[in-house]
């Protein structure tokens, strides 16, 4: 049986919903989640640098001695490369990765 999901237009707070669908920080179903959400986030800002440096995915697997299929499966978030490989990624394109401190409220 498929689950359907009914709108009652509650505000909820995201780490609450996260709990209910994904269970608590650090349980497995969790951490799951959060690897499989990060290969999307990565993947899809590579893409997007990628695309603004005009640049194809031949291209780039050129330039880091990788293969056109990996490109694509690391901006369709099917890998998520280590940060070694996400650096020489970025920087084939010419752009470097930041790093910021904040402070959570």
């Amino acid at each position: 049986m498929m689950e359907e999901h009914v709108n009652d237009n509650r505000v909820r707070s995201y780490d609450a919903v996260l709990k209910e669908k994904y269970g608590k920080p650090g349980s497995p179903e969790r951490l799951r989640f959060e690897e499989e959400a990060y290969s999307f986030y990565f993947g899809q800002a590579l893409r997007d640098t990628r695309k603004e440096a005009r640049v194809t995915q031949l291209e780039l697997a050129r330039r880091v001695g990788t293969s056109k299929s990996y490109i694509s499966k690391v901006e369709h978030g099917n890998i998520l490369p280590s940060i070694g490989a996400y650096c020489r990624l970025l920087n084939a394109l010419g752009r470097d990765i930041e790093i910021v401190k904040y402070t959570r409220t």
